[in-house]
Order: C-alpha cells, then structure tokens, then sequence
C-alpha cells in the first residue's frame, strides 16, 4: 500500500480536486493522509464534505497550530501504514497512472529513494512544455548542484530505508535538507525519466521567487551540508546555471 501525505494549509480552492485526483489513480491500494496545518479558510469544512461522499481511505489529521509544512508532512508520516510513502503538496496535480508506474519502478529496480521527472504549470496547473528530467541516479555531491528532486514526485520505500531519517526539519526548504540528509547518509535517489506530475507555480514576482530561492540554497550549504564559503561558492555556481537553464 502506499501512504500518500498532503499537508494542508489554506487551500480551500484546491484541495477537493486533489481528493479526487487521487482517488482517479489507476493504482487503487492507497490511503490518503491529509493533515490540516490549522487553516484559516474552508479547507476542513471541503475535506469533510469530500471525505463522507467518497467513502475511501482518507483520513484529515487537524493540527490546532499551525507549524509549517514539514512538521504536518511529519504527522503524516507517523500516521502512516503504507509500505511505500509519497507526498504531495495540495496544489500540484499528479497524472492518473502515477502511483501506478512509481510502484512498478520502485519494485523492479529495489530502489530505497526514489523520484521522477515534472512538468511546470502555471497557476491554474496548465502545463507550459517545461519539463525537468529525473537523472537515473542521484547521488549526495551530485544533488548538492542540482535541486531536481520535486517533493511531489518522492516515493520511499519503508522496507528499504529508515522511517526516521525521512522526517522533515524545521529549516528553510526543509524538502532539499531531507533528501540531501538521506543521500549523505549512504542511500541513491532512483529517478523514474517519465513526467507525471505538474508543478503548479503561482503568480508572483519573478525576481522575489529567485532572491528567495538564493537565500534558500545559500543556508542549506552553510548550515544543513556545513560546507566552506569556497564549496559554497562553488556548488552555487552549478546550481544557479541548472536553475536557469531549467526555467528557459
């Protein structure tokens, strides 16, 4: 079975088509673990109404503070039951045969870790023919220069790896820290070079998005990989070139 975590926070707009999405899947052996990180819109009235009209494995989990989406994808985890455990963040959309291909790739190649290739979209989730391709393998130094990973397209294996060390921090893309704590601990993500998940990327400021993102890379060099100014630099330098050529 797979234990699909979605953290939940303000998405009243969304949330009801990502139900049902999920319930569309071609690969019908899921729960589905929604975790309310104390909305203040509508999100909770929708996830109840859709709950007790599907009448399927999903469970709404309502935390009454909210702490960020690291620590619901957590509670998520905890409540878990699944062998394999996938997340998916409210807004994205995942094609219907996903979980059905994921699974088949992560038993036919044993992989601990694994993700796979997306497509941008805009702020309706219409795809924009910007596809990011999954590499085969992926290992820690490589990922320190390339944020390919998407957090909607992870799948872990709890047969294969340690249900702890995928737990999320509390830091600043708390997604990347955890995949790059895992990688640096011995494991390979298994990247699956097939798109099957949209990446809904809302109207904003085109140079806020990339001075948030700088900020970002920048502490989890310095402070979650502890590297030196000069390995900084460095891996900056290839990240920042990935980065662009990835939006172009």
């Amino acid at each position: 079975m797979v234990s699909i975590v979605v953290p939940v926070y303000n998405a009243a707009n969304y949330i009801e088509n990502t139900i049902r999405m999920v319930c569309a899947q071609t690969y019908k052996d899921w729960e589905l673990i929604l975790v309310d990180d104390a909305s203040s819109d509508n999100s909770v009235q929708v996830i109840e109404d859709v709950i007790s009209s599907q009448k399927k494995r999903i469970r709404l989990i309502k935390k009454d503070v909210n702490a960020g989406a690291a620590a619901a994808r957590n509670a998520g985890i905890d409540a878990s039951s699944g062998r394999f455990i996938a997340f998916l963040d409210a807004d994205d959309v995942w094609k219907e045969d996903k979980l059905e291909k994921q699974v088949e790739f992560m038993e036919r190649t044993g992989a601990a870790f694994g993700f796979h290739s997306y497509e941008f979209g805009d702020e309706k989730a219409n795809p924009t023919g910007k596809i990011v391709h999954a590499p085969k393998v992926l290992r820690y130094r490589q990922a320190l220069s390339r944020t390919v990973i998407f957090t909607s397209t992870v799948m872990f294996d709890t047969e294969k790896i340690d249900m702890e060390i995928i737990h999320m921090p509390q830091v600043p893309s708390e997604d990347t820290a955890t995949w790059w704590r895992i990688l640096k601990s011995g494991y390979e993500a298994h990247g699956l070079d097939e798109n099957l998940t949209i990446y809904r990327r809302p109207a904003k400021s085109l140079s806020s998005n990339k001075m948030e993102a700088i900020y970002r890379i920048w502490f989890l060099y310095r402070n979650i990989a502890g590297l030196s100014v000069l390995e900084s630099l460095f891996y900056f330098g290839g990240w920042a070139v990935r980065a662009t050529l990835r939006r172009l």
